[in-house]
C-alpha cells in the first residue's frame, strides 16, 4: 500500500476530499507550516498524524525544507501531495522527490502559471478555465500534466465564482488522480510517465461546461 503525506497551509478542501475518497493508498501524515491551519483538525479528526512545521523558525528554505524532508522519510512516505502549501519548494528538495509529488493549480496548464489566475483569465477574455493535477518538478508549475478539469467561463463570471466553480473541480480529479497513483494506473519510470502501460502523452481531460 502507498504511504502518502500531504502538504497543507490552509483549511484544507483538497485534504478532506482526499480522505473523503478512501484512496487504496494510505495518508499516514500532514504536514504544515502553519499551525492555525484548519486542515491540521481535519486530520486529527480523521486519526492522521500530523507535523507542524514553521518556515518562520528555519533560517532559509533549504532548512526548512531539510525538516520536512526528514519527516517524510520517518513515515516512509511513498506520495508527497501538495494541498494548497505556500511555499516554494527549494531545487533541493523537488529533485529528492521528483516523480514521487503532485499538486494541483488552478488553471489549465501551461497558460497562467503562478499566481492570480482566475482575474488572469478574466482579463484575457479566455472562454475555458479549470484546473491542472501535475508532477513538480524544480520550474515552477512546469510538470506534466496528468488531468485537467474544464469548465466555460460565465458572463458574469468574477475571480471569485471562478475560484468557487474551479474548487469543485479540484476535488474531484484529485483524487482520481492520487488513486491512479496508487493502483499504478499511472506511473512515474525512467522512460517517462505511464498511462495504463503506455505513454502518457497528454493530460486526461474532464469537462464540465
Amino acid at each position: 500500500m502507498i504511504k502518502i503525506a500531504v502538504l497543507v497551509s490552509g483549511s484544507g478542501s483538497n485534504l478532506q476530499a482526499l480522505i473523503d475518497a478512501n484512496l487504496s493508498g494510505a495518508i499516514v501524515g500532514v504536514i504544515s507550516n502553519k499551525p492555525e491551519a484548519y486542515a491540521l483538525e481535519r486530520a486529527q479528526k480523521s486519526g492522521i498524524a500530523t507535523a507542524v512545521i514553521e518556515h518562520k523558525q528555519y533560517p532559509n528554505r533549504e532548512a526548512f525544507d531539510d525538516v520536512m524532508h526528514q519527516q517524510l522519510l520517518d513515515w516512509g512516505v511513498d506520495l508527497v501531495i501538495l494541498a494548497g502549501f505556500m511555499r516554494i519548494l527549494s531545487a533541493k528538495f523537488v529533485q529528492a522527490w521528483e516523480g514521487k509529488m503532485i499538486n494541483i493549480h488552478p488553471s489549465l496548464l501551461p497558460n497562467y502559471k503562478g499566481m492570480h489566475t482566475h482575474q488572469r483569465v478574466l482579463n484575457t477574455g479566455d472562454v475555458m478555465h479549470g484546473c491542472t493535477v501535475h508532477y513538480v518538478t524544480a520550474e515552477l508549475d512546469a510538470g506534466q500534466a496528468l488531468a485537467q478539469a474544464v469548465l466555460k467561463v460565465n458572463l458574469h463570471d468574477t475571480a471569485d465564482s471562478l475560484a468557487n466553480r474551479v474548487h469543485v473541480l479540484e476535488h474531484l480529479i484529485y483524487p482520481q488522480v492520487a488513486e491512479w497513483i496508487c493502483n499504478g494506473t499511472i506511473q512515474h519510470t525512467q522512460r517517462g510517465v505511464l498511462y495504463r502501460g503506455k505513454p502518457m502523452l497528454e493530460a486526461i481531460q474532464f469537462c464540465k461546461f
